[in-house]
């Protein structure tokens, strides 16, 4: 299992502590494909910061998923098993995702950005110009997300204690970066610059890509200002007509969403901040997919299989949803009734672990879920924790990878070379997943969002509708790829196409219609399309985590148990914001202590804001935009 480093004792939110290691992370060796840093071209840089830009989304996108619901751990008493009851201690300021997604974006990403930026100009490269000004505002907008206040203006320069920009005076950067991103991105090139094309892992040297890119940002930057009150996008108000008009310029199909695309080949140089993977890895598959004890929850299940009671199952339902090899003892279980087998006789798929309020829940009950360790008798068995037998019906998320792993194919094998013995992983953890850092599924889904709070049902379902294909669309582009690799991914409904006559039956029959749409199903199904994505958070915060806005989803029942975690989170309040990575608290004291004052939401001790970061339930502060501060 990855696990998170410190990579750098001294880090603090920015370069100044670190100018060395942010000048040098390139030299590894005088190897001309690693250059040093002296030697590093701006179009080399690209990749390499667009890999650790992505990785951090990934890597928020783990405690963001446990902490919305959307996932579920084994263990009650793991890291991520509190997590999910809504209790934070001190190991969350690694796991929550306050250390190393905050590590990938300025010491990996971000450090690079003025390096890259530099050299460009020299070059008239303005195309790479334009690229890493949109991948920082993508990357601060992600910590402004997670942490509100941290270094912007101050963070890549020389000072070593950078000072601390407000949560809205970060949001003002981002929309910024955003629009100088589209003034380089819309330039021509010098004569000897080098084509984007050359190193973009992203966009593929698409220009007009990137620029769509850049105002789908802006639609999604300025969708979380719903709290501020209507009014001109210029005052940071809610402006639903800036929205529009920047969806109006952003992705029209899938054809121009930003895809992430991991090749999984093991081949070197690997990244530099401690996890040794080589730089064409996929994030998610690192800290979920080759990781046991990840599990779907209740609400994703019935999401999937039974959407607004319309009894008609999503197909994506067989993709998301894990499968094991089907064995003779696997089908005796209470839960029987409530599992699927595949057509050919050869999968059975796993059901949700209810989280909320089932008294049978082995979650909330002795341990925890198992999952099968042994082969036993021609079935899966569990061995380890007597008492645990029926907890094969639940199956986790663990899948292998075929280049880095040296796995013959993508399933995983509880015994080596068994083929009665494999699971399937799920659709967006795999070696080889495809990672949607934006995309036009998402943009439907705020122009649905936007379009129903104006009153406009009609055309809030269109983009609506809209939305769901383009997201099945996009998985069933992969699906096509995975089951042509390997002849086993075709016996696996997890792996295989989704039917046209599937996709239309539940587009016509199980999404609703115009007349009875509203808000939750909206969400509901954006939620759906965004699997893994720190989004989801920000959503659910946005809505006050309404269960009227998330269908099927509902505190979860162990933080009503947990004494702990009501600590962290009082009755009646919810999870707001990560707390700040310890290199900031360790290194940067001062600085973090000196914008408490500014901080929407946080308390003073004895007449002053040392340590406002520190309180039990700092966590339920809301960042700048969640908040009713002006």
């Amino acid at each position: 299992m990855k696990l998170t480093k410190y990579i750098i004792p001294a880090l603090i939110g920015a370069c100044g502590l670190l100018t060395t290691s942010c000048n040098d992370w390139l030299d590894v060796n005088t190897n001309p494909n690693t250059p040093t840093n002296a030697a590093a071209e701006y179009y080399q840089r690209l990749a390499h910061i667009q890999f650790y830009t992505n990785h951090a989304i990934n890597i928020a996108g783990r405690p963001t998923e446990v902490i919305t619901g959307d996932i579920v751990t084994n263990a009650r008493t793991g890291t991520y098993g509190i997590l999910g009851q809504w209790q934070f201690t001190a190991g969350t300021t690694v796991y929550f995702p306050t250390t190393t997604a905050y590590q990938w974006w300025y010491v990996g990403a971000a450090c690079n950005l003025n390096d890259l930026i530099s050299s460009a100009e020299k070059a008239e490269a303005y195309h790479y110009i334009g690229a890493a000004y949109v991948i920082k505002a993508l990357g601060f907008a992600l910590m402004n997300d997670l942490h509100g206040e941290l270094p912007y203006n101050d963070a890549l320069g020389e000072n070593v204690t950078p000072f601390y920009d407000t949560g809205k005076e970060m949001f003002e950067h981002v929309l910024a970066d955003l629009e100088t991103g589209i003034e380089y991105l819309s330039m021509t090139q010098g004569p000897n610059a080098v084509a984007l094309s050359a190193n973009d892992a992203w966009g593929n040297g698409d220009v007009n890509k990137w620029i769509k890119f850049a105002y789908f940002l802006k639609a999604r930057q300025l969708n979380k200002l719903s709290k501020k009150g209507n009014g001109s996008a210029a005052d940071l108000k809610y402006d639903p007509a800036a929205i529009l008009a920047s969806l109006d310029k952003a992705m029209q199909s899938n054809s121009d969403n930003m895809t992430y695309r991991p090749t999984d080949t093991g081949n070197t140089p690997n990244d530099n901040l401690g996890w040794a993977e080589p730089t064409d890895w996929s994030g998610l598959f690192s800290v979920i997919g080759m990781n046991s004890g990840y599990y779907f929850p209740r609400t994703v299940y019935e999401n999937l299989t039974n959407f607004g009671g319309y009894g008609v199952e999503d197909p994506r339902a067989d993709k998301i949803l894990t499968w094991a090899h089907a064995n003779g003892q696997d089908a005796t279980s209470a839960y029987q009734q409530t599992i699927k087998y595949s057509d050919n006789g050869l999968w059975r798929r796993t059901i949700g672990i209810d989280m909320v309020n089932d008294t049978n829940n082995p979650r909330l009950l002795n341990s925890g879920v198992q999952a099968p360790d042994a082969f036993v008798n021609g079935g899966f068995a569990i061995t380890a924790v007597t008492g645990h037998d029926g907890d094969t019906v639940f199956i986790d998320q663990r899948s292998r990878s075929v280049g880095f792993q040296a796995q013959p194919n993508m399933f995983r094998y509880v015994v080596a070379g068994n083929d009665n013995s494999t699971l399937s992983g799920t659709f967006y953890t795999r070696a080889t997943s495809p990672h949607f850092i934006g995309s036009y599924s998402e943009a439907c889904f705020i122009r649905a969002e936007v379009l129903f709070n104006q009153g406009n049902k009609s055309e809030a379902f269109t983009a609506y509708k809209n939305g769901i294909k383009a997201n099945i669309d996009a998985m069933n582009e992969q699906l096509n790829v995975w089951v042509n690799q390997d002849s086993r991914y075709a016996t696996c409904p997890s792996f295989t196409p989704m039917e046209q006559a599937d996709i239309d039956n539940f587009l016509n029959n199980g999404i609703g219609t115009a007349a009875d749409i509203t808000l939750g199903k909206i969400m509901t199904q954006k939620r759906i399309a965004m699997s893994f994505s720190p989004e989801k958070w920000n959503d659910m915060r946005r809505y006050d985590y309404d269960p009227e806005i998330f269908l099927n989803w509902k505190v979860p029942g162990e933080y009503y148990l947990n004494g702990s975690a009501q600590l962290n989170i009082p009755m009646g309040k919810y999870p707001r914001r990560a707390q700040v990575s310890s290199h900031e608290f360790n290194y940067n004291t001062a600085q973090l202590n000196a914008i408490g004052e500014k901080v929407p939401g946080a308390t003073m001790t004895n007449g002053s804001y040392d340590g406002w970061w520190n309180a039990a339930d700092m966590w339920t502060i809301p960042v700048w935009w969640d908040s009713n501060q002006n």
